[in-house]
């Protein structure tokens, strides 16, 4: 008797599990990984563009860190595609924010570092002369691709306060995103395993709803290191919804017209 209960109860569980599973990935689309798709609605007055670190030494062939990145850069085809998210947000009136990696000389005073900054640092990515000062900042690795100077210095696009590792917590992001009710970022710009997905996980954790632009983004591709296959993983498993950049723009204009 008290095995047959305990059989019934091994039984019930297991449907229990199972049922639960099976609304697990009901939710939203079906995906092959098994996943569920949360989604991402496009919300006039509450979604904004997030740009991480649109700048030369990243996106230029002249810039510091081309030799990792540069590869993945263009097969993505990144520069254009975060070129096109700027134009439709610029298009509907969507906010944009840019979130700028600077390094100030009281930066290179720091008495450790993660691999990663240490080798920023040794390289003089972003580097500029000051805070208060723009003294040979234009056409510097810390300034923006030429491109999209249009849209960032346009008076409108808010550019936050630096983030010096590589997320927002050292900058004013939440703050900024919060004073003018955004509840809802789309996410595109470099690195895609670093500053990128860092941007993303603080958010979340922050209490938004998040989605990344996959093909407007790229990372450093080294042997046995890959940055961009690490965060498309992380993308997927962590953000609310991910989708490549046309997808995106049609979505930013449709969600004007409605």
């Amino acid at each position: 008797m008290k095995t047959s209960a305990a059989a019934h109860i091994r039984r019930a569980l297991l449907v229990g599990v199972a049922t639960a599973l099976t609304g697990l990935t009901s939710v939203g689309s079906a995906h092959a990984d098994g996943l569920p798709d949360p989604g991402f609605e496009i919300v006039q007055g509450q979604t904004a563009l997030l740009v991480t670190d649109p700048q030369n030494d990243f996106l230029s062939p002249d810039g510091v860190a081309w030799g990792v990145v540069g590869k993945n850069v263009e097969a993505n085809g990144t520069v254009g595609h975060i070129d096109q998210l700027f134009a439709a947000a610029k298009a509907t009136g969507m906010p944009v924010f840019v979130s700028p990696h600077y390094y100030y000389p009281h930066d290179h005073g720091w008495r450790f570092e993660g691999a990663l900054e240490a080798l920023m640092h040794q390289i003089g990515m972003f580097d500029r002369k000051g805070p208060l000062t723009t003294e040979g900042f234009e056409g510097s690795g810390a300034d923006w691709l030429g491109q999209y100077k249009r849209y960032i210095n346009d008076g409108q696009t808010v550019v936050t306060s630096p983030h010096k590792v590589f997320g927002p917590e050292t900058n004013d992001l939440v703050l900024q995103l919060r004073k003018r009710g955004i509840s809802k970022v789309i996410i595109a710009g470099m690195s895609a395993n670093l500053c990128t997905e860092a941007h993303m996980r603080e958010l979340l954790e922050q209490g938004f709803e998040v989605m990344v632009v996959t093909d407007a983004t790229a990372a450093a591709q080294l042997p046995g290191l890959d940055g961009y296959a690490a965060a498309q993983a992380n993308f997927r498993m962590i953000a609310n919804h991910v989708a490549d950049t046309d997808t995106t723009v049609a979505s930013i204009r449709a969600a004007r017209r409605n």
